[in-house]
């Protein structure tokens, strides 16, 4: 096993050092075309986003497996996660003050690719006899660009399983195990609780948990921002000058060019890989919409990397700069971040402390939760729908291992599928646009009226 974590782990840094930019880049560079072509969509439209979501447009008749809300939630469990506490703390650790103001840019952009992204999934969905939908970037792929391009609909799913057991649930788990044993609970057993609080909600499917997801993501939301902000009413005072250090170092040559795209990257690639607008992973909850427009699903999307990065990762680095830990001690990722609720919390640091605990705990479950649909839809794809059910016992069974393995290796290879995912789904993304247009306008262009039972 160390053998092959050594391995892998020099491979990694290989493949990373020559694909990291060029991903990096071609995914910024998508993100502004299809922000051009679309017109400024995520800003046009953000009000209607909002509206759809509320359920204003909710008919309960549509085909498909959850409400708009639902579909939200439990795309938003998924990219809601770790790295919302740890990735922004390692991005000002690395990048500066700074690299939050480039993870806003991605955000913004990444609102224009995730509503292309999920429009192109829901339009190309494939509604299944039990009345399930399927959807996502191996769909659009295969049935947008046509049959000679079946093979690339297959990469981005055999990708998507190997995510699914990786990145979305060994990683997961091991996180959640490793913070219980600190309150010396047994890995064993942390491992088998894990595993069955997963398995009782993924074995229901979509339906489950969409419902489970609908409930927690909002709790686990809500209360980690109120905590930021209590912390943001107490330091008051450094909230300006936080936000013009933000600005400053965004531009700043101090150290030289070399300097400004070290902040520029760093803020780049944790707010990519904290919405994953662009990896194609979105699509596929938001596939099993009730909805006959896939354009209104669209515009539910494209406030993920809202939520997701302009709100919590934004309260996030706000916290660390606004207490000053980010100066006064070495600490990096989660640790970071609880040190600075710690100290926000000065009447009671014990309660900042829980309160970065409980939001790893629960940003991790429910990534777990969200990565095993997206799974056993690509698995589905793969091999059909006999597949499914033995494929959530083995993601219930890669869970547990998870928790009692080590796994370098393991981030390693998800790592590695999860950038090789993004490909397949920004070809399609592109070549589709001409698509992607018609199904707006089409849609924008006529009046919609609010839904009465």
């Amino acid at each position: 096993m160390n053998n092959i974590s050594s391995t892998l782990t020099s491979f990694t840094e290989i493949f990373s050092g020559w694909i990291a930019m060029p991903l990096t880049i071609t995914l910024i560079g998508t993100g502004v075309f299809v922000t051009l072509s679309l017109g400024f969509i995520q800003l046009k439209r953000l009000k209607h986003s909002f509206e759809v979501v509320l359920g204003k447009y909710d008919n309960p008749d549509d085909e498909g497996d959850v409400t708009h809300f639902q579909a939200l939630s439990a795309a938003l469990s998924a990219t809601i996660g770790i790295g919302n506490i740890a990735g922004v703390a390692i991005a000002l650790r690395l990048g500066g003050p700074g690299a939050l103001f480039w993870m806003w840019v991605t955000a913004l952009l990444g609102m224009a690719l995730k509503y292309a992204e999920c429009t192109l999934s829901h339009h190309y969905r494939v509604i299944n006899e039990d009345g399930s939908a399927s959807g996502g970037p191996m769909y659009y792929i295969e049935k947008g660009l046509g049959p000679k391009w079946k093979s690339l609909a297959v990469i981005f799913a055999i990708c998507a399983v190997i995510c699914s057991f990786c990145t979305g649930n060994m990683n997961q788990a091991n996180t959640i195990a490793q913070t219980f044993a600190s309150y010396n609970v047994p890995i064993w057993f942390s491992g088998l609780f894990i595993a069955f609080l997963v398995g009782i909600v993924i074995i229901g499917g979509i339906k489950r948990i969409a419902a489970v997801a609908s409930k927690l993501v909002p709790t686990m939301a809500i209360l980690y921002v109120l905590g930021a902000l209590i912390i943001l009413l107490t330091h008051a005072n450094y909230i300006l000058p936080s936000f013009l250090s933000i600005f400053k170092e965004a531009f700043s040559l101090e150290a030289g060019w070399g300097g400004l795209i070290t902040v520029i990257m760093w803020g780049v690639r944790r707010g990519l890989y904290s919405n994953e607008a662009g990896q194609g992973s979105a699509p596929i909850a938001h596939a099993a919409a009730k909805t006959k427009e896939s354009a209104r699903e669209g515009a539910v999307a494209l406030m993920g990397p809202f939520i997701d990065t302009i709100v919590v990762c934004t309260m996030t680095g706000l916290a660390i700069l606004s207490t000053n830990v980010l100066n006064t001690t070495d600490f990096t990722g989660a640790l970071l971040t609880r040190e600075a609720f710690r100290s926000g919390f000065s009447f009671a640091p014990d309660i900042g402390s829980f309160i970065v605990n409980i939001a790893v705990l629960l940003f991790a479950y429910t990534t777990m939760v969200a990565w095993s649909y997206y799974g056993d839809r690509s698995i589905e794809y793969l091999v059909g729908p006999k597949a499914i059910k033995p494929y959530r016992w083995v993601y219930v069974f890669f869970n547990f291992l998870g928790a009692i393995l080590p796994l370098t290796f393991v981030w390693n290879f998800g790592d590695i599928a999860l950038s090789l995912m993004t490909i397949p789904n920004l070809i399609g993304v592109i070549f589709l646009t001409g698509t992607l247009k018609k199904i707006t306008s089409d849609y924008f262009d006529r009046t919609h009226v609010p839904y009465k039972a």
